[in-house]
């Protein structure tokens, strides 16, 4: 097992950048109002020889509001399940109240602590770390998590080089078994992290009533059944002309980007509300990136029949251009149905992923033909030869023949239609390409 080590300090210290720095992502969402993260979120570091996991969190803080004491909840459970803590503060503003109440807190975990000196650029070493020293944790390391200074001496104070347990844990790692990416994404308020904290089991992220609470994009492992899992609790996107704060304008940059680094999207709606137009732009962009999906109608409890027959219809009606994604109706809150999202999860998968062959895909083009001709164009047929795989995830294929410009949309989509039933493709979209052989006698 790779050391666990969960980075703290109060708001706007630099907790993030630091995360980023060392996991060389931009995982992290930052900017310069505090309070920006919120959620745990996790990463792994390789720097050197030197292998473990990094823990972003929320800054702890004494504020008495509810979202508040949430973030330093989940801080505090960082600080439990990690092996180290790297305590950070703040450089330029010494050392504060906050930092002595944090200090005294971390002392009793018992956890081992490293203390980061930040946004010393421009200072000098010695003087950037003399107040740090009153937290009474010796060898305090001045850093600058924006321009990577200090970095290397961190890792060297975090896992010195005769930490023979430290490498003795990363020698005995074995590469992590390949996981699905699940994207859980919606707009706000429809609940995506009460879906993913049913789905885990646990209070893994923050959960509250008033929208925008997740403003970061969490990566959780999960392992079912034997079968690895990523969720991604995104945040939610709400029409572009009511995003004013700039944290949210990050956050929307990151659930889009999720939605294309992952490889099933499972979509939230609230069956209360139903589908939206916000709901049909975001499904747009999915089918864009060609990605697989499933839809959950979350809140069906408390529903009467009336209501829910009227919803059913409605979403069916709304959502006819994504017929390939199975629909479930949940209560993420009471945990009913849930547990029949992972079947089509694992099916939406299966068959983005599925390897096609060229005998099969040729003897389905011909019968999809002998099924619905293709239309005359200028009184002669347009022929379709043969079809070949183009790729998957999303499954695509190629089809060969004369006139292929000429086909109208409508046939295009019979066919993507028409493989995908035949193929049992379930909860992925079926791109079709054509490829109009040369006439070799046009000249």
């Amino acid at each position: 097992m790779l050391p666990v080590v969960a980075i703290v300090g109060r708001p706007n210290v630099g907790k993030s950048t630091l995360f980023n720095r060392l996991t060389r992502t931009r995982d992290a969402v930052i900017s310069a109002y505090p309070g920006t993260t919120r959620d745990r979120q996790f990463g792994e570091v390789k720097f050197n020889d030197k292998r473990f996991i990094i823990i972003d969190t929320g800054g702890i803080t004494e504020e008495t509001d509810e979202i508040g004491k949430l973030i330093t909840k989940q801080a505090l459970q960082a600080i439990d399940d990690a092996d180290k803590v790297l305590f950070v503060i703040d450089g330029k503003a010494g050392v504060t109240p906050e930092d002595q109440a944090i200090a005294d807190t971390l002392r009793r975990s018992g956890k081992p602590l490293v203390l980061a000196v930040n946004k010393t650029e421009g200072l000098d070493p010695n003087v950037s770390v003399a107040d740090a020293y009153e937290l009474g944790i010796p060898a305090p390391q001045p850093i600058a998590a924006v321009h990577g200074s200090g970095i290397s001496g961190l890792i060297e104070k975090l896992f010195p080089t005769e930490d023979k347990a430290a490498e003795e844990s990363e020698q005995g790692t074995d590469e992590s078994p390949h996981s699905i990416k699940l994207a859980i994404v919606g707009r706000p308020n429809v609940g995506k992290s009460t879906l993913t904290n049913r789905m885990l089991g646990e209070e893994r992220v923050i959960v509250h009533d008033s929208p925008g609470t997740t403003r970061d994009s969490i990566y959780i492992p999960l392992e079912r059944f034997g079968k690895h899992y990523t969720l991604i609790d995104t945040a939610g996107i709400r029409k572009r002309k009511k995003v004013n704060e700039l944290p949210e304008k990050f956050s929307v940059v990151k659930t889009l980007q999720s939605i294309e680094n992952t490889n099933v999207v499972l979509y939230v709606i609230d069956a209360r509300i139903g589908v939206s137009e916000q709901d049909l732009k975001l499904f747009g962009f999915i089918l864009e990136c060609g990605k697989a999906l499933v839809i959950a109608v979350n809140k069906w409890d408390g529903m009467d029949q009336s209501a829910r027959d009227y919803a059913k219809a409605t979403i069916d009606r709304q959502l006819d251009f994504v017929r390939f994604a199975r629909v479930h109706f949940i209560s993420a809150l009471h945990g009913s149905g849930v547990g029949n999202l992972f079947d089509s999860i694992n099916e939406a998968y299966e068959s983005a992923t599925k390897k096609l062959s060229t005998p099969i895909l040729t003897r389905l083009l011909q019968k999809a033909v002998d099924t619905h001709q293709p239309p005359l164009v200028q009184g002669r047929r347009v022929k379709l030869r043969y079809a070949h795989p183009g790729g998957h995830n999303p499954p695509c294929i190629v089809i060969h023949g004369n006139q292929l410009n000429a086909l109208p949309d409508s046939y295009r989509r019979f066919l993507a239609g028409f493989f995908q039933e035949k193929l049992g493709l379930h909860g992925t979209p079926v791109l079709i390409e054509f490829r109009t052989s040369d006439n070799p006698y046009a000249k």
